[in-house]
């Protein structure tokens, strides 16, 4: 299950795809149908990752982090 970190709202528009980026910021990066769009930093909150979670905007425009799965060694 998915805890929310962020209370900051972001916005989302079509065409674009969310992610938080390795400087702990939001991005957001034109879908390969929107041609005209550009890379560019969204909102003003700073994240600390942590290796064991997964982050993500969630569907509410939060960022969330989940549990990473544990994967075992061959």
């Amino acid at each position: 299950m998915a805890e929310r970190i962020g209370k900051e709202k972001i916005e989302k528009e079509g065409g674009y795809l969310y992610y938080i980026g390795k400087d702990g910021f939001v991005w957001r990066s034109p879908m390969k149908n929107n041609k005209r769009g550009r890379k560019s930093k969204i909102g003003t909150e700073k994240f600390s990752l942590d290796k064991d979670f997964l982050y993500f905007v969630d569907k509410s425009g939060y960022v969330a982090r989940a549990k990473r799965a544990k994967r075992g060694r061959k």
